[in-house]
């Protein structure tokens, strides 16, 4: 497991590496459990401040579940209840409270295209290829409707469930649930760039409006309305707020404490 999934840090950033290219970076029962693990230590690490998921080599992001090896030896009862493991990782990069960027390069596939737009924001090279085929083995992508209907217009993906079809990186971007699309050799530059502006921000108050943000969506506008208003009032209260408005009065640059 330790070779399938690589974790790195640097300045803040914490890489986690799905690391089996050799299967174009499938999903195993070992590397979702991993990275859950790896979401949930970066979470209480206050040192990392922005968490980028990406794949080993230059073919895949992630292309799927791994179909040849996630039932062996296992019940029914307990192939279901790891099925729920990936749902659980979507929720856990929700609530991570830091920012999340998905860094793609070639194929992003079925429940890795889901593991994408689970993640904040998606930097993806122009080779770069999404589609959901699991129609095309009889299966459908249950899990994965969440992070795609909360990322482009539900009957765009409805689409791509039903066609199975696959969309190149222009026409992903046209959609609307990338946030950037860059030449193959900027993607790592454009990554960094991204990571050290998200790195340089208040941590108190992006995991509060983080979580605000996850927590209204959806919601009707009175209900969402009714939350945001006093968490302006705790914002205000922060030191890092104070500290920010200070900075900008005497002109120069913030002293973030997390606090």
């Amino acid at each position: 497991m330790a070779d399938e999934l690589l974790i790195s840090t640097s300045d803040g950033v914490r890489t986690l590496t799905i690391n089996r290219p050799d299967r174009r970076n499938a999903l195993s029962w070992g590397v979702i459990s991993g990275l859950r693990a790896a979401v949930a230590e970066a979470k209480a690490d206050s040192d990392v401040r922005v968490v980028v998921v990406c794949g080993a080599g230059d073919k895949a992001f992630c292309a799927g579940a791994d179909l040849g090896g996630m039932a062996d030896n296992a019940s029914v009862a307990e192939v279901h209840d790891a099925r729920g493991e990936l749902a659980r990782l979507f929720l856990d990069l929700y609530g991570l409270g830091k920012p999340t960027i998905a860094k793609v390069r070639g194929y992003c596939l079925a429940g890795g295209f889901g593991l994408a737009l689970a993640c904040d924001l998606v930097i993806a090279s122009e080779d770069a290829i999404f589609g959901t085929p699991e129609i095309n083995v009889g299966l459908w992508p249950y899990m994965i409707t969440v992070p795609l209907t909360r990322s482009m217009p539900p009957k765009k993906a409805l689409e791509l469930m039903m066609t199975g079809r696959r969309i190149a990186a222009d026409e992903a971007d046209r959609l609307g649930f990338l946030t950037r699309v860059v030449p193959v050799d900027e993607l790592e530059a454009a990554v960094d760039d991204l990571t050290a502006t998200l790195a340089s921000k208040p941590p108190a108050v992006m995991r509060l409006g983080r979580d605000s943000f996850y927590s209204v969506w959806g919601r009707e506008a009175s209900d969402a309305l009714a939350q945001l208003h006093p968490l302006l009032t705790v914002n205000t209260s922060l030191e890092d707020a104070a500290e920010g408005i200070s900075a900008f009065l005497e002109k120069r640059e913030p002293r973030w404490t997390a606090r």
